[in-house]
């Protein structure tokens, strides 16, 4: 199936410690949590994984199906296992542990590619995090970029910069190499001060579109989005709410913002309507459960 946006990465199973010491499952993974977003807003998505062929790769997709993404570019796998993670919490505020060493999406390969949706999709989305946990997924989303940009499609990227994962040096090697074959830069501001050196947005918006992005959209948290193309650039300011959980909320922004790309809208449109669905998402618990609909967030805009 033709699809307005295709993702690529890790989902991951949630384990968050509740305050009686139990941990309440859910799902993450950003990739996978921009899909959701995307989907809720309308957008035709597909997603594209290696699932452990367990319960946990079953929840995946099972979720996937509610909430619309299509799962026919998954598969699932024997003798490797979905990734799961703890979501902690303490006096210095929460902290992740991650069990995702040899999981099934980190054994994804060039030749594990659906070619034929890659080629039919208007946009792919990828992230750090995608090329962080293997070397051969790394190589994987740099053949998925090539092909989608081949047949005319988009790329997004979303630094997504997990020092846990690989050392600086070599993610910023990665992340920049793939940053020139892209056409939409989504970097968050903490990500871009360590990948580019400078803690000016406008020189971060500036080194991405002199890698060769098309537009630049820099997250800088509650305070908006700094938007950029190689002719304007503004700043889209944030909305404000009451947030109780920002779980997700990149992932939200990313997925929103390119649902509007694909449906004709200029970045400077998109991001206004990215930070509105940001903003609503951290109104709630969780990733996924919390992300607003469309006609959410038309509302919430047209009360502006």
């Amino acid at each position: 199936m033709a699809t307005d946006i295709l993702c690529l990465g890790e989902p991951m199973l949630e384990f968050n410690q509740q305050p009686d010491g139990n941990y309440l499952p859910g799902h993450g993974g950003d990739t996978s949590n921009a899909a959701c977003a995307a989907a809720r807003q309308g957008a035709s998505v597909g997603y594209v994984t290696l699932l452990g062929k367990d319960a946990f790769g079953d929840s995946f997709m099972q979720l996937w199906r509610d909430e619309g993404v299509d799962t026919s570019t998954v598969r699932q796998i024997s003798g490797a296992p979905t990734g799961i993670y703890f979501v902690t919490h303490g006096p210095e505020g929460h902290a992740f542990s991650y069990y995702r060493s040899n999981s099934a999406a980190s054994t994804m390969r060039p030749e594990d590619l659906p070619v034929e949706a890659l080629k039919e999709t208007k946009i792919l989305h990828v992230s750090g995090i995608s090329q962080a946990i293997s070397a051969s997924a790394a190589d994987t989303v740099f053949e998925a970029i090539d092909i989608v940009k081949g047949a005319g499609g988009m790329v997004s990227y979303d630094t997504n910069l997990r020092l846990k994962l690989w050392p600086l040096a070599r993610a910023r090697a990665v992340i920049h190499e793939a940053m020139t074959r892209c056409d939409i830069a989504l970097p968050g501001l903490d990500d871009a001060i360590h990948l580019t050196g400078t803690d000016d947005p406008e020189k971060i918006v500036d080194f991405y579109l002199g890698l060769g992005a098309k537009m630049v959209a820099l997250t800088l948290g509650a305070k908006g989005t700094l938007v950029g193309t190689p002719s304007d650039r503004r700043m889209i300011g944030g909305r404000k709410v009451k947030p109780v959980d920002a779980t997700g909320a990149g992932d939200t922004y990313d997925g929103s913002f390119l649902s509007r790309i694909a449906a004709g809208d200029d970045p400077f449109e998109a991001a206004r309507y990215a930070n509105a669905a940001a903003a609503l998402s951290t109104q709630g618990y969780g990733a996924v459960a919390p992300m607003p609909r469309k006609a959410d967030v038309e509302a919430f805009l047209a009360d502006a």
